[in-house]
């Protein structure tokens, strides 16, 4: 089984136009998360898949494998199944340019999934922590599944609600790192955007939507995403 890691790196971010390039303790955002994913030694390729070619000349200058996509895509995995169609590839990871604090246990337990998965029903592997305080933040997207971990449905809205104060049902949080098939990748590609998808702003949803199998896997690893300038201070005061 062929696994490779691919990491989006769009440079005009809505949130944060730029972010990938901001510092962090002396490197741009996009070299600490493909340092991170390179080191781990789970993939037989690590490659950035950009847009700009700002993001380009800085991920050449500190040796980072870099191939830019030539349409303009709405998202990471649109952009991701562009340059891995002719590939000989069976598994592909996903890592948001903005993780730079992504660890190997996370992305291994993704692979293990699909190692496990001899009948084939797994179409995507993704992450999820038990949520604390940001059920209420529209910045982080929370997913609710079935009881074999099975992925129902995410969003960015508090989800579930809990009506009844004599039952709890746990709540998570969807840390961004996918895995795929790379044949459930190319039919995402080939797939019109989904109506929940454009509602909520996630491209997870357009899986669901197609009818596609998302297993989700626990993890202690909590994201600390850069998606705002707040972050970027936020992630500072961890790191440097």
């Amino acid at each position: 089984m062929r696994v490779i890691a691919a990491i989006p790196a769009r440079y005009a971010a809505r949130r944060f136009p730029g972010k990938l390039l901001a510092d962090l303790c002396g490197k741009p955002v996009i070299q600490h998360t493909y340092e991170k994913v390179h080191k781990s030694g789970l993939f037989s390729r690590v490659i950035i898949v950009t847009d700009s070619s700002e993001i380009e000349s800085v991920a050449l200058d500190f040796g980072g494998d870099v191939v830019r996509s030539q349409k303009d895509h709405q998202c990471g995995s649109d952009r991701i199944a562009e340059v891995v169609f002719d590939l000989d590839v069976d598994i592909v990871i996903n890592v948001q340019g903005d993780e730079p604090f992504i660890g190997p246990e996370g992305l291994a337990s993704l692979i293990e999934v699909f190692k496990s998965d001899t009948k084939k029903e797994i179409d995507l592997a993704s992450l999820m922590i038990p949520i604390s305080d940001e059920m209420n933040n529209p910045n982080v997207v929370k997913v609710i599944t079935d009881l074999c971990n099975r992925a129902l449905y995410f969003s960015r809205s508090a989800i579930p609600h809990q009506q009844s104060k004599e039952t709890h049902a746990t709540a998570y949080k969807h840390i961004g790192v996918y895995a795929f098939r790379k044949s459930a990748l190319i039919d995402f590609y080939e797939h019109a955007p989904t109506p929940l998808e454009l509602a909520e702003q996630i491209e997870a949803i357009r899986y669901l939507e197609m009818g596609k199998t998302i297993q989700m896997v626990k993890t202690q690893f909590d994201s600390v995403g850069i998606d705002v300038p707040e972050d970027l201070e936020h992630a500072k005061k961890l790191m440097c």
